[in-house]
């Protein structure tokens, strides 16, 4: 893979982490404009969610974001 800012090869593999309380850990993508729940935080219930793969470039530290599968 090859940085699409700079164009260097060997992206270094990674994650997003979510460190918040009762996380699993890694964030996710979730499919739709945000809407807030009643005491602020996100709606979640019945949206896809996908795990996020990240990849850092070595040289320009530009990260690549995909989501990668369902989570």
């Amino acid at each position: 893979m090859r940085c699409t800012h700079c164009g260097e090869g060997g992206l270094e593999p990674g994650f997003v982490g979510d460190f918040g309380e009762a996380s699993r850990g890694f964030a996710r993508w979730v499919q739709g404009a945000l809407e807030r729940g009643i005491f602020g935080g996100a709606r979640l219930m019945g949206r896809p969610k996908w795990e996020i793969e990240a990849y850092r470039c070595p040289s320009c530290h530009h990260l690549e974001l995909f989501a990668a599968r369902r989570a």
